[in-house]
């Protein structure tokens, strides 16, 4: 929940209020995302982790 919290900007009040299944999807979204952003950060150079 955290997860969606943080990445959403959303209060924790919201994210309870999402269905299981929901907060899922929201998770699996963000983890597609982030993977494309690192991915691109990758093909540009980009080394976030130095």
């Amino acid at each position: 929940m955290a997860f969606i919290a943080y990445h959403f900007h959303w209060s924790l009040d919201d994210v309870l209020a999402l269905e299981h299944a929901e907060r899922r999807r929201f998770c699996e979204h963000i983890s597609r995302i982030n993977k494309a952003m690192s991915a691109e950060d990758t093909r540009r150079g980009i080394n976030l982790g130095e």
